[in-house]
């Protein structure tokens, strides 16, 4: 028989687990502390739990952990690379980032990715699987427990579409909410996504109040279809859209990302033309000056150039940043790690 990982148990499926016991549900909550609290790995260790209830739970259930494979520390700003082994020796990449507000982690939800983005590293191999909600939080867990830090926000923008992998994700973020837990507010995390309209709008009805973020990267379907493949698919329109119906549910102000290639989509009319899509919307714009990575020739936008963009669209009146740089001289950017590695190996 297969056990089964309780760490991708959310609280209410701990509760039907300890209740088929015969325990008290108040078990399930003292279950779910140890784990995603205390990052307890191993059932024979719970302490809290009747030494009976913890051999029987161990013939049916583990708790599974990643494993730390390399950590590469940035000698710039402090960032931290985490490429994290999974229980099948598949390879993940967390990025551990310090703020002066506290730190931010940047997880993946996928292994692989099959989004196809021109730029970036962790499609290029495709879609291995899905993540589960267990192993999503587990970057949390082990980069706090490694660094010794605190993660005060979380960004669902490593390698994957976290839409592709709803029910996990919505799983994970359920836990990771949790008061027994690490009880971390929705308003601390951030889910990215290429635009998938459908699945906006389902998370739209889920109305947490989570901040969505839209990896658009053109102003017009043409372009972005060479850009983000699965536009193929889905206009600019429709997530547009979607968008609406996010802000109508949530009121929850969207970021659109906006990632600069060289004589690609960095043109200053281009930068009008992608204000005249957000105009009246609640949004705010990030623009990402593009990671350099070896399978491509595309070339990042100059700092001069990046400013003109956003210059531009301040002009217009849209709300935007240009994102600084984080651990450049660790292939921090999605992805790299990951390949690289097992170039290597």
């Amino acid at each position: 028989m297969q056990k089964i990982n309780l760490k991708s148990n959310t609280l209410e499926e701990l509760e039907s687990v300890i209740i088929s016991f015969g325990e008290k549900k108040y078990r399930a909550v003292q279950l779910f502390h140890v784990i995603h609290k205390q990052n307890i790995d191993t059932i024979k260790d719970i302490a809290v739990l009747p030494k009976i209830l913890r051999n029987e739970l161990a013939q049916k259930y583990f708790i599974g952990s990643l494993r730390v494979e390399k950590r590469f520390d940035s000698q710039l700003d402090g960032t931290k690379k985490y490429l994290f082994r999974l229980h099948d020796d598949h390879l993940i990449e967390s990025v551990l980032m310090k703020y002066k507000h506290g730190y931010s982690a940047c997880l993946s939800t996928q292994v692989g990715c099959r989004m196809g983005c021109l730029f970036c590293a962790s499609t290029k191999g495709g879609l291995v699987r899905d993540l589960t909600a267990g192993e999503i939080a587990d970057q949390v867990y082990q980069m706090q427990k490694d660094s010794s830090v605190r993660i005060s926000n979380i960004v669902l923008m490593g390698s994957g579409e976290p839409l592709e992998n709803y029910e996990n994700v919505i799983k994970f973020l359920s836990i990771i909410h949790n008061e027994h837990g690490q009880n971390m507010g929705y308003r601390h995390i951030t889910l990215s996504t290429v635009g998938i309209p459908d699945k906006i709008r389902q998370l739209a009805d889920e109305a947490l109040q989570i901040t969505l973020s839209i990896s658009l990267h053109a102003p017009d379907d043409e372009l972005r279809k060479q850009i983000v493949p699965v536009a193929r698919k889905y206009s600019i329109q429709s997530i547009l859209d979607a968008c609406k119906y996010y802000l109508e549910k949530t009121h929850r102000r969207i970021t659109f990302e906006y990632a600069l290639i060289q004589n690609l989509n960095d043109a200053e009319e281009q930068a009008r033309q992608f204000a005249g899509l957000l105009k009246g919307l609640l949004c705010h714009v990030n623009l990402i000056p593009m990671n350099s990575i070896k399978e491509s020739n595309l070339r990042p936008t100059s700092q001069k150039q990046v400013q003109k963009f956003h210059d531009v669209l301040e002009s217009k009146g849209i709300n935007v940043t240009i994102r600084r740089e984080l651990g450049g001289d660790i292939n921090a950017a999605c992805g790299q790690l990951r390949r690289d590695y097992y170039k290597d190996s």
